[in-house]
């Protein structure tokens, strides 16, 4: 239920309806260029985040991107198998147990990355320069909040 009461100016609701707002405003952008360059590179919504998980890791066993995905072991092999196939990931043997599949990103796989992020960054750039000192000095507070925190 809703309070009738109006939070004060700069308190966490005040903020945190400034970021919801500003997810809201940028999303459709960033999500329309993030499908049309996909679609470039036959990736899926899916496949990219995967990429973007192994970007910032040196290796995730099938297990950890299962959980990190939010799927089971055998649909997360599947997942992994296509961006075998498109060369953006590889898979090796752990040295101490060869049992053991880690998959990590290849330099193909990162430059996609690099690509789509340089894209993000530069339509927020352009959403924010459009912002007023507030708005502005809300997003940056969240992000550095957010920052400190593992989202993943």
């Amino acid at each position: 239920m809703k309070s009738n009461t109006v939070s004060p100016a700069g308190s966490k609701e005040v903020d945190a309806d400034r970021l919801a707002d500003f997810v809201l405003m940028t999303q459709r952008s960033c999500i329309l260029n993030l499908s049309s360059e996909l679609n470039r590179g036959n990736l899926s919504f899916p496949q990219f985040f995967l990429l973007t998980y192994l970007s910032s890791e040196d290796y995730l066993t099938m297990s950890a991107i299962a959980k990190k995905m939010g799927h089971s072991t055998a649909a997360a092999t599947g997942l992994v198998d296509r961006l075998e196939k498109l060369g953006f990931v590889e898979r090796v043997h752990a040295a101490e147990d060869r049992r053991k599949i880690m998959v990590r990103i290849t330099a193909e796989g990162s430059a996609i990355v690099a690509t789509m992020r340089n894209h993000i960054a530069s339509d927020l750039s352009s959403i924010m320069a459009e912002m007023d000192d507030e708005d502005a000095s809300s997003v940056a507070m969240a992000s550095q909040a957010i920052s400190g925190k593992d989202l993943r």
